[in-house]
C-alpha cells in the first residue's frame, strides 16, 4: 500500500515509529498537498459567486494549477520513501576492508544526490504554490480568507522543511559543484518564498481584523 493511501491515523501512526519511512521529507509533502488543497477549497467556493464574476477565469485558471501541484505533493510522499530507503540500506553496508569502504562511499554519495532529488522538487513546489496563493489572496472569496492564511503557511512549512532535507542530504555530498548548485538554487528559492508567504500572510490578517 502506498504511504498516501493510509489513512490519516494509519500515516501518523507509522510515522511516529521507528519506521524508515515516511520521514521529514513525507511529512512536508504532506503539508504542501493540504497547504495547495486549500487554495483549491478556496477557489471552489469563490467560482460561481457573483461578487467575483470579474475573478472567475483568473479563479479558474489559479484552481487548475493547485489541482495539478496538489498531485505532485501526494506523489512525492512515496517518491521521497523510494529515495530514501537505497540510503538507509547504503549506509548499512560493510567496511572493513578498503574495497568495502570505496564501494560504500561509492553507492552512499550516489544515494545521497537520489534522496536529495525529492526534498529539492518539494521546495520548488512549495515556491510555486506559495505563489498561487498570493495570486488568489485578492481574488479569492472573503468568506474563506483565512484558509488561503493556513494554506500559505503549510507551504512555507513544507518549503522550509524540503531544504532541512536538502541540508541533511548535501552535508555529506563530496561533490561541490552539485552542493553549491543545489544550496543556491534552494536558499534563493526559500528566501523569496517565506518572504511572499509572510506577506501573503499579513494580507489575510489584515481582511480579519477589520
Amino acid at each position: 500500500m502506498k504511504l498516501v493511501d493510509k489513512s490519516c491515523v494509519e500515516f501518523t501512526n507509522v510515522l511516529a515509529s521507528k519506521a524508515a519511512v515516511p520521514g521529514g521529507g513525507g511529512a512536508a509533502a504532506l503539508v504542501g498537498a493540504l497547504g495547495t488543497a486549500l487554495g483549491g477549497m478556496v477557489c471552489n467556493l469563490t467560482i460561481g459567486k457573483k461578487k467575483y464574476a470579474q475573478y472567475e477565469e483568473e479563479v479558474k485558471q489559479i484552481l487548475d494549477k493547485t489541482e495539478k501541484v496538489q498531485k505532485c505533493f501526494l506523489k512525492m510522499v512515496d517518491d521521497d520513501a523510494e529515495e530514501f530507503l537505497p540510503l538507509s540500506r547504503a549506509y548499512g553496508m560493510p567496511s572493513n576492508t578498503e574495497e568495502e569502504k570505496a564501494e560504500k562511499d561509492k553507492v552512499l554519495q550516489e544515494a545521497l544526490k537520489n534522496a536529495c532529488s525529492v526534498p529539492i522538487e518539494i521546495v520548488r513546489t512549495s515556491y510555486e504554490a506559495i505563489k498561487l496563493h498570493e495570486a488568489l489572496v485578492d481574488r479569492g472569496s472573503k468568506l474563506a480568507i483565512s484558509d488561503v492564511g493556513v494554506g500559505v503557511q503549510c507551504l512555507r512549512t513544507a518549503l522550509i522543511s524540503g531544504q532541512l532535507n536538502v541540508i541533511i542530504n548535501i552535508s555529506m555530498i563530496q561533490d561541490q559543484d552539485y552542493v553549491a548548485r543545489v544550496k543556491d538554487e534552494v536558499d534563493q528559492l526559500v528566501e523569496d518564498g517565506t518572504k511572499i508567504a509572510d506577506k501573503v500572510y499579513k494580507q489575510v490578517e489584515a481582511v480579519l481584523l477589520k
